[in-house]
């Protein structure tokens, strides 16, 4: 790349921090996606973090971003050359008719304390006000970030930034697959493995179903293409109730081997879950949980996972302590008027 690229690609910021070699850029195309890895992968340890960044998963995300063009929604933090951080933002149409405004900003560990990170998140934020100047005046806005309680850093970045926890939610694991109770699905609906075939009424039905949950985003188009092509993505696991032609509900398992490789264990997950209106409170996710724990379990994994809003309305909580899960983790939602 020729000096003049690089000129051209900088990003001036205010309040750069005085560190040597400390240079702030735009997005360089897939080249980028090799450090984008580097940092996740890097700041796994001090974050207690469990996901397990990838270069085709990578790759797959930016093939479908909506909303977020990265040659202009990031900015990449260099340290003599090397890329120490990078972050991203992107904005989504909300189910009750707002609009929330999202960004991430991340770096590695041992750079931390020299306030580079404050300065992505600031460039990020600003960039977004400019984005929000073009939406209709009389929605409601607001900035949105999650973060995992182990997360300190980031969290403490977000509250000094203004941003207030509204919402908690917890991962939980079954620890095994022993001792998987016996359910009976309501009277009228068989169970099925997923297809490909199927793969689209089935993520419609989920798509309807989640539309009921609190915080919920659109779904759009390039997020059905995206889910379709993650190496997870895999129907034979999945575990869905029907009423004749009709989807009722499911439970999306998959297995991510290389987080189970890195972490030399044997998870699978159940998640998501769904119900749709008319099958609600009648047993179904119950059943099909228990399911899953077979299929999970005949697929060599020999404990599960999932995730959930601590606060959702449904007893999602309460099943699922029932059925052998337990918290292990805790995240937070944060919310800021924009």
């Amino acid at each position: 790349m020729s000096n003049s690229t690089l000129l051209e690609n900088e990003i001036v910021v205010a309040d750069k921090p005085a560190v040597p070699g400390l240079r702030f850029r735009g997005f360089q195309g897939e080249s980028d996606f090799v450090h984008m890895v580097a940092v996740v992968n890097g700041s796994r340890e001090a974050d207690q973090g469990e996901w397990v960044g990838s270069l085709e998963e990578t790759a797959t995300d930016y093939a479908h971003l909506v909303n977020s063009d990265p040659f202009t929604d990031m900015i990449f933090a260099e340290v003599d050359g090397d890329v120490v951080g990078y972050g991203r933002c992107w904005w989504n149409n909300q189910v009750d008719g707002s609009i929330s405004y999202l960004f991430f900003a991340h770096l590695l560990p041992e750079w931390r304390h020299s306030g580079i990170r404050r300065v992505m998140v600031r460039h990020l934020k600003q960039r977004l006000y400019q984005i929000a100047a073009n939406h209709p005046a009389d929605r409601e806005k607001f900035f949105m970030n999650w973060a995992m309680q182990a997360e300190t850093d980031w969290n403490n970045l977000l509250l000094s930034e203004g941003h207030e926890i509204v919402r908690y939610g917890f991962s939980m694991v079954r620890p095994n697959l022993d001792n998987i109770p016996h359910c009976p699905l309501p009277t009228g609906l068989e169970v099925r493995r997923g297809s490909d075939a199927e793969s689209r009424q089935i993520w419609e039905a989920a798509r309807e179903a989640f539309r009921d949950h609190w915080g919920m985003s659109e779904w759009n188009e390039a997020s059905f293409t995206a889910w379709s092509q993650y190496p997870d993505y895999n129907p034979s696991l999945w575990q869905i109730a029907w009423a004749g032609d009709e989807v009722a509900g499911g439970v999306l398992n998959f297995i991510d081997e290389k987080e189970n490789k890195a972490f030399n264990r044997q998870r699978g997950y159940t998640d998501p879950i769904f119900v749709r209106r008319p099958w609600r409170k009648q047993g179904v996710a119950k059943a099909l949980i228990a399911r899953s724990f077979q299929v999970l379990k005949e697929a060599g994994m020999t404990e599960a996972a999932l995730g959930v809003d601590a606060e959702n309305l449904s007893g999602a909580l309460h099943l699922y302590r029932k059925m052998g899960f337990e918290e292990v983790k805790r995240s937070m939602t944060f919310k800021k008027p924009l």
